[in-house]
């Protein structure tokens, strides 16, 4: 007799303060919490989740170190004014104008806020397989490897490689150690290999060392993996980006329209 893997009186295993975190920043990312609000004070969570003033405090300070929230002593709880970044992916495929910065950074700007990229490597070796099955590589064939860290206001909020065949970056800006004018869509397209299409996979994923570091994640909360592939003319894929956010920090916007 087959078992189900959960039943709806399944116990929840996390301590009192985790599961009480684990509401209020589900409050925080739907905007029932709006930015800028204060948290019910501590009198009030006690009496509604039945718990010490300590686990409440353990609580708010697990919001505190995901950046949710902001607090002094003597002062209210707030949530953070830029809590939470919008993505909409398909803008990506969108090129700079000659003499402007990548789109994305645009973008971040217009919200008010101060963007950068680190770009930490640039390598030519054999990518992830599913990166190498993304882009249909042969059995050992290299690709090359752009290695970044995205941050916002001074915060990192994403990890971002981008892989591309050899046999297209070789010699080209794509395999040098410098950031790349006007972003790799205007390259590609300098190329002749113009983005056409590009399709996303995206997971919820626990974090490797290198991504909990990096981005200085504050616990056991998970990332949002997105394997962008992106094709170009004769359905060539050229490009395989893989992109590791903050879950609690992120949200991805897609927009489709009805047939």
């Amino acid at each position: 007799m087959t078992m189900p893997l959960t039943s709806p009186d399944s116990p929840d295993r996390r301590s009192l303060h985790e599961r009480i975190a684990a509401d209020l920043r589900d409050e925080i990312m739907t905007g029932d919490l709006p930015p800028d609000a204060a948290l019910p004070s501590t009198a009030r969570l006690k009496e509604r989740f039945g718990a010490s003033n300590a686990t409440i405090q353990k609580a708010l300070q697990i919001l505190k170190e995901e950046r949710l929230v902001v607090g002094r002593a003597g002062a209210a709880v707030t949530v953070r004014a830029h809590r939470q970044l919008t993505v909409s992916p398909a803008g990506s495929l969108t090129p700079a104008a000659p003499g402007e910065p990548y789109p994305w950074l645009s973008r971040i700007a217009e919200s008010g806020s101060r963007a950068d990229s680190a770009l930490l490597d640039v390598c030519e070796a054999r990518p992830p397989a599913d990166v190498a099955a993304a882009l249909r590589l042969g059995e050992g064939e290299p690709a090359v490897s752009r290695h970044q860290l995205l941050s916002v206001d001074g915060e990192p909020v994403e990890l971002v490689t981008s892989y591309y065949p050899s046999a297209i970056a070789r010699g080209t800006a794509l395999a040098e150690p410098r950031k790349i004018r006007g972003g790799t869509p205007t390259l590609l397209r300098e190329l002749g290999f113009p983005p056409r299409l590009s399709v996303d996979r995206v997971s919820a994923r626990v974090p490797t060392q290198e991504q909990y570091r990096r981005l200085g994640l504050p616990g056991d909360l998970p990332v949002l993996r997105t394997l962008r592939v992106v094709q170009s003319d004769g359905d060539r894929p050229v490009e395989a980006t893989v992109m590791v956010k903050a879950g609690h920090l992120y949200e991805l916007r897609y927009e489709f329209t009805s047939g």
